[in-house]
C-alpha cells in the first residue's frame, strides 16, 4: 500500500465512516477532525478558534498565497502580517502536506485533494448520497428531528461547497475533479467501502505492472 486516498463528501452521506473503514482495512491512519487539531497546533491558536474556521472561506487572497506562491511548508511567524482567518487555513494546508510525506493514509475533506494534487499517488473520491438516506443517518446521529437534519444538510454542504471552490480550480462534487464518485444510498456503507477498496487495489496493481512490467 502505497497511496493516499482522499474523500470529500456530501454531509449525512457517511464519508468519515467510509474513510474510517478504508484505513482499518489497509491498516493506515484516517484523518479527518484531526487536521483541525493539527493546525492549532501550527497556527498556534486555540481548537476553538480553528474549527470554528474549519471548511469555511475565508478570502481569495489566501487561495493565490497558498497555490500561486507555493507557501505550503511557510513559518507561520514569517506571515504575522496575514490575517488570522488565513494563518489558520494555510496551516492546516501545511499540515495535510506533511501528513503525505509520513506516507499513505486517508484524509477526509479540507481540499486535501488539491492540496496534494501534484502527487502521483493519490486517489481521490467523493461521497454523495440521496437525501432521505442522509436525512435519516443525521436524525439518527445527532437525535434531531426531519426538517431540521435537512436544515443542517443543506448548510453543512453549502459550507462545504464554498469552501472547495474558493479555494480549488476545481468544482466540489463535479465529477472530472475526482477518480471516483459514488452514492452510498445505493450499496450503503460497507459494500461502498467494499467496492472503493477494489477500486484501490486496482489502482495499486496498474502502478506496480507500470513499473515493473506486465
Amino acid at each position: 500500500m502505497n497511496t493516499i486516498i482522499t474523500i470529500s463528501r456530501q454531509f449525512g452521506s457517511g464519508g468519515h465512516e467510509i474513510g474510517e473503514k478504508i484505513a482499518e482495512h489497509y491498516g493506515i491512519k484516517c484523518y479527518d477532525r484531526e487536521l483541525v487539531s493539527l493546525a492549532s497546533k501550527e497556527s498556534g491558536f486555540s481548537q476553538d478558534i480553528v474549527e470554528n474556521q474549519d471548511e469555511r472561506k475565508v478570502n481569495s487572497f489566501l487561495y493565490n498565497l497558498a497555490m500561486e506562491n507555493n507557501m505550503f511548508g511557510y513559518n507561520i511567524d514569517s506571515l504575522s502580517v496575514l490575517p488570522d482567518t488565513q494563518k489558520i487555513f494555510l496551516a492546516q494546508f501545511d499540515a495535510i502536506r506533511n501528513l503525505a510525506k509520513s506516507g499513505p493514509c486517508v484524509m477526509v475533506g479540507r481540499c486535501a485533494d488539491y492540496a496534494l494534487s501534484d502527487l502521483d499517488n493519490c486517489i481521490n473520491f467523493f461521497i454523495y448520497g440521496n437525501m432521505k438516506t442522509k436525512i435519516e443517518r443525521i436524525m439518527k446521529k445527532y437525535e434531531l428531528p426531519e426538517e431540521t437534519a435537512k436544515e443542517m444538510i443543506i448548510k453543512k454542504d453549502k459550507q462545504r461547497e464554498g469552501y472547495y471552490n474558493y479555494y480549488s480550480a476545481k468544482k466540489w462534487g463535479q465529477a472530472d475533479g475526482y477518480h471516483l464518485c459514488l452514492n452510498s444510498s445505493i450499496l450503503g456503507i460497507d459494500e461502498t467501502v467494499k467496492l472503493l477498496i477494489h477500486y484501490i487495489d486496482a489502482y495499486e496493481n496498474k502502478k506496480l505492472l507500470s513499473v515493473f512490467g506486465r
